[in-house]
């Protein structure tokens, strides 16, 4: 692999000094060649790859890469040359891919009698093609377009051009209604970083639009926002949206501060309105553990709440265990969020709390007997320990055959030898949408004998929840990690739930802030931890040695352990958003841990220590051969 590496660097450092025909390569280095040509948008070495041919199993890629630098290119397409690859290889994932690079090079040159025409067969267009598709159907004159738009705009993502351009369009057409903009504005400043605010109200009829310059200051200063509005101020819609979305923006940082400025203004509001304000502040004061989260959301009444924040009534309710509350706010759910396995779990427990043993039971059976999180809760609730799996489930040596000449899966095979990651998921993702069961496990059990362990574990994954646990929890590299355990006093079931979670094994796996390996551990942490530990020929590159990866995030968890009263929750709670935020999570009085956990704040982090807690408890019972329980390993989280 790096010899290849390196023949390409040679190729491409004469290729300037001898005629280009005379330096064609080939086999592996005619497929890497043409890689960093398309990364570097080399045209000529493109132009002169793609004219030749070699019995390769990746020869295609060639082909693609060079038909995707050129519709990147200012020059007019090959269109002869794009649908005869569309045609020779239709149904693959390249076929896809080149049909979307075609459909926004068709789009920028305003072609849109071409882009409708090239439409057909896109497997999962993106929100900004979807509005690139109605924008071009009604630029020739099809009138139903921007009406199916309408009825969907809502739910557009609105950071793409066209999607932008679409919106305007339905705005200038009057075709989308006032209640319709302004749910659209509560989303968007329900959201984090609110954005596109004006796009959004443009389509408002004149003089019920609010004027950029409040739009501007509700964004970026809520609290003066609001100390500046006077009692009966609300003399339009705009007026009350502005001042709740102000009051929203406040609640995220400072909940009691935006109570106080709401408790000055709300009589100008309607019932409703003030109700959904009163939601407001308890769906962050809830996020902050704030105890007046409870009363606030009861102050909201009856009003229909999204699922988000009908989410963290229920939890601000648990965090005080208040479990009547927790039972009223879950029965108000909708049916099909009600019908969730962590909803489910939780009524159960509130019928149990106020003595209602067997429409406990009763729901505790519909989520029991599943290896996660709260079917492993429900299953002890009902008093069964998890149990060590069965064997795997074996394969027919036809299947495995089958499966081993696939040429989809030999084409993924092949990309990740070369080190092409990306496309190697691809394909593979590509050619198991069509499988069926028997087929992705025997290509679970293909990428496992080839290393790759992350396709190994998410393909069986998608088979049964229930099976397959051997490949479904695998322990590579245990050479590396199972001494480092021991040695720093770390329960290794605990570590490998952690390692499962963090890089499904991946030795090159590279977070988008920067965290990298096994342990995904971020540079600045790794030259922390190895001063700590005295390793003085650290350097960031050697984050992706397995060895010093493992090394150092082990290392890293006995150090979160300590500063977190050896607590396997905290930890895993603390090794995702940092200990500090996990100290900040605990309560001011004893909490039990399954409580804790679904009270964390960040969704992410809230799944990741739900799946680590769970994976140690299914490590635990593969490696002890004897009965687990994850309500001991939650345990109680001591206050603050």
């Amino acid at each position: 692999m790096k010899a290849a590496k390196g023949w390409v660097v040679l190729w491409l450092g004469v290729v300037c000094m001898t005629p280009v025909w005379a330096q064609t390569p080939t086999g592996d280095e005619r497929i890497l060649a043409a890689r960093e040509a398309l990364r570097t948008g080399d045209q000529a070495t493109l132009d002169q790859l793609a004219a030749g041919r070699s019995p390769h199993l990746l020869e295609r890629y060639v082909k693609y890469w060079h038909l995707q630098n050129q519709l990147a290119r200012s020059e007019p397409p090959d269109t002869a040359r794009i649908e005869a690859f569309l045609a020779r290889y239709a149904g693959s994932v390249l076929a896809d891919r080149l049909r979307g690079v075609w459909l926004n090079r068709l789009a920028k040159d305003e072609n849109w009698i071409g882009f409708i025409g090239a439409w057909g067969g896109l497997a999962s267009p993106t929100d900004g093609q979807r509005c690139q598709h109605w924008l071009a159907r009604a630029r020739v004159g099809d009138r139903t377009a921007l009406d199916e738009a309408a009825a969907v705009w809502s739910g557009l993502s609105l950071r793409a051009d066209a999607c932008e351009a679409l919106v305007g369009q339905l705005a200038v057409s009057g075709l989308l209604a006032p209640e319709a903009i302004w749910a659209r504005f509560r989303d968007e400043m329900e959201s984090r970083r609110p954005s596109d605010l004006e796009l959004i109200v443009s389509g408002l009829p004149a003089g019920e639009a609010p004027s950029s310059a409040a739009l501007k200051v509700m964004r970026k200063d809520p609290e003066r926002y609001l100390d500046n509005l006077r009692p009966g101020f609300a003399q339009r819609r705009a007026d009350s949206e502005l001042m709740l979305g102000a009051l929203g923006r406040l609640a995220v940082s400072d909940p009691k501060a935006a109570y106080a400025r709401f408790a000055r203004l709300n009589d100008a509001l309607s019932a409703e309105d003030q109700a959904y304000g009163y939601m407001l502040l308890g769906w962050r004061a809830a996020q902050d553990h704030l105890p007046e989260s409870v009363r606030w959301f009861h102050a909201a009444g009856k009003l229909q709440m999204p699922d988000e924040q009908r989410a963290w009534q229920v939890r601000a309710a648990l965090r005080q265990e208040d479990w009547k509350a927790v039972r009223q706010a879950i029965l108000a759910m909708s049916a099909e969020q009600r019908a969730e396995r962590s909803w489910t779990y939780w009524l159960a427990r509130a019928e149990q709390a106020l003595g209602e043993a067997e429409g406990a039971r009763l729901l505790l059976e519909r989520i029991a007997g599943h290896p996660d999180f709260y079917g492993m809760l429900a299953d002890e609730g009902l008093g069964r320990a998890f149990t060590p799996p069965p064997p795997d489930t074996p394969q027919t040596a036809a299947v495995q055959a089958n499966v081993a000449t696939d040429p989809d899966l030999r084409r993924a095979l092949a990309l990740y030898r070369l080190e092409l990651y990306t496309e190697g998921t691809r394909e593979w993702l590509w050619r198991l949408r069509r499988a069926d069961d028997s087929f992705r496990l025997a290509a679970a059990r293909l990428a496992l004998d080839e290393g790759i362990y992350d396709r190994a574990i998410n393909t069986a994954e998608a088979v049964n929840p229930q099976d397959n646990f051997g490949l479904r929890y695998l322990t590579p590299f245990r050479d590396l990690i199972e001494p480092q355990a021991l040695s720093l006093n770390l329960d290794l079931a605990w570590v490998y739930g952690v390692l499962r979670q963090e890089s499904r094994f991946v030795t090159r796996a590279a977070s988008p802030v920067g965290a990298q390996g096994l342990m995904q551990v971020m540079p600045a942490t790794g030259s922390w931890v190895a001063k700590k530990i005295g390793m003085t020929d650290y350097r960031r590159s050697r984050l992706q040695e397995p060895d010093t990866n493992v090394l150092l995030g082990t290392s890293y968890m006995r150090i979160v352990l300590d500063d977190l009263d050896d607590h396997p929750v905290l930890a895993a709670a603390g090794y995702n958003a940092g200990p500090g935020r996990a100290k900040r999570w605990r309560d001011e009085r004893m909490l039990e841990g399954a409580i804790y956990v679904e009270t964390i704040p960040f969704n992410e982090t809230r799944d990741y220590v739900k799946k680590v807690m769970a994976n140690a408890v299914i490590y635990a019972a593969l490696m002890e051969g004897k009965p687990q329980s994850l309500t001991t390993r939650l345990g109680q989280v001591a206050p603050r």
